[in-house]
């Protein structure tokens, strides 16, 4: 449309170029009888009376009409149409506020398009910094930008998140949550987004937001990425800061109590990625949409279960078919004192030292999902993970999901 009014503009000056001067000089004087005309008292009588009429059952005719009205001159009229200017002025303004809501609406939830929804989001923020409504659907639906490789995009949508989540956490509140239906959906989602934005820059601290968002009844709850993301936040996050320290300090020495104390720690948070890869395993199940990521997580289960189980799987398809029904492990507390049954193993399956590794994981190096890793031995060997670690007794630390998200299915956005 705007090309099509800059050409019949050119056109018109073209034509008018080409005419005589005095009939220029003609064209070029205002008509203010037309106008005079359509801002007779009668005439806007009449578009009152039909604003009136329509502002209930037909909004967008009593929107045309009151915008026709308020075209006309102020100067010289009555108190009582002033009355109405006024009026018309506040109902115009939350018109246009209201129609602009369900644009955002429609382009965030229906049409899926994040860069026009985000961008219209922010002009209802910079007219009211307030409006929570927008804050969290634009914060809940964040975890959605990402596989956008937008990283301006990306900061916008975890700012709002954030932001959300903080107001809501202090106790405010909205009247209408829709589409989503309630706070917990809300809170679910602003904590996944939080915790699947920020999982490649800290995974550490991405793990508190992820393992809250499937505490709630939504469908993260029940999504295999959930859990993977899960896992491959403790594999890249505490996981590979504390197997570096441990290489550091007791690589290629004998036991100590010390050694077999961060042992312990590490084993602990090994366990925990064993239960995030098996739910991830159980909950993708036979399912297609999820066979090319299922076997990236099968392979990550398998080392890390071989690993804790003196190399054998005795026991893993019995632990993946009965996960599901155990409650989600909170995340460890470090040990500070070794317990009296425990027996960690002092040096990981086939002598190979901690975190020895070609690299170790998080999203196999086609992009196909979190966990890629196979070989034996903390650290994964060859690895199938996007980040590597070249040499010996370095735990490969990588970019969670390499940059790139599953192509499987997943929540395509905040619901119930």
């Amino acid at each position: 449309m705007k090309k099509l009014i800059t050409f019949v503009s050119i056109c018109s000056t073209v034509a008018i170029l080409a005419l005589p001067v005095a009939a220029r000089n003609f064209i070029a004087q205002p008509d203010t009888t037309i106008q005079d005309a359509a801002c007779a008292d009668e005439a806007k009588e009449a578009l009152y009376a039909s604003f009136l009429k329509n502002r209930a059952d037909d909004q967008a005719k009593a929107y045309e009409d009151a915008k026709k009205y308020l075209a006309c001159p102020t100067t010289g009229i009555t108190e009582a149409q002033n009355k109405i200017v006024e009026y018309l002025k506040k109902w115009v303004s939350k018109y246009e506020e209201i129609t602009r809501a369900a644009r955002f609406q429609d382009l965030l939830y229906v049409q899926k398009k994040y860069p026009e929804a985000y961008a219209l989001g922010k002009e209802l923020l910079a007219a009211q910094p307030e409006n929570l409504k927008v804050m969290i659907d634009l914060g809940a639906n964040g975890y959605l930008v990402g596989p956008l490789n937008n990283a301006a995009l990306s900061a916008e949508a975890l700012g709002h998140a954030r932001n959300a989540l903080a107001a809501l956490e202090a106790g405010k509140t909205v009247e209408d949550w829709k589409p989503l239906t309630g706070k917990d959906v809300a809170i679910a989602y602003l904590n996944y987004s939080i915790g699947s934005l920020t999982l490649q820059s800290d995974p550490g601290n991405s793990l508190k937001f992820l393992i809250k968002a499937a505490q709630f009844e939504t469908p993260l709850k029940k999504s295999p990425y959930t859990y993977a993301y899960i896992a491959g936040a403790y594999e890249t996050g505490p996981y590979a800061k504390l197997s570096e320290e441990y290489n550091e300090k007791h690589k290629g020495k004998d036991e100590t109590p010390e050694s077999k104390l961060m042992l312990a720690n590490i084993n602990q948070l090994i366990d925990r990625m064993i239960d995030g890869y098996a739910r991830a395993v159980a909950l993708a199940g036979a399912d297609t949409n999820f066979a090319q990521p299922k076997t990236v997580w099968n392979e990550s289960l398998t080392t890390w279960y071989k690993y804790r189980n003196n190399n054998q799987t005795t026991g893993l398809d019995q632990m993946v078919a009965g996960i599901l029904s155990k409650p989600l492990p909170p995340e460890p507390t470090p040990l500070t004192s070794l317990p009296p049954s425990a027996t960690p193993a002092a040096t990981p399956v086939n002598g190979t030292s901690l975190g020895t590794a070609n690299g170790t994981g998080v999203g196999n190096a086609n992009g196909t999902g979190i966990g890629a890793a196979s070989g034996n031995g903390l650290g994964a060997a060859n690895s199938k993970g996007t980040g590597t670690a070249s040499g010996n007794g370095t735990a490969g630390t990588t970019n969670p999901a390499g940059g790139t998200k599953p192509a499987a299915a997943k929540p395509d956005r905040p619901r119930n």
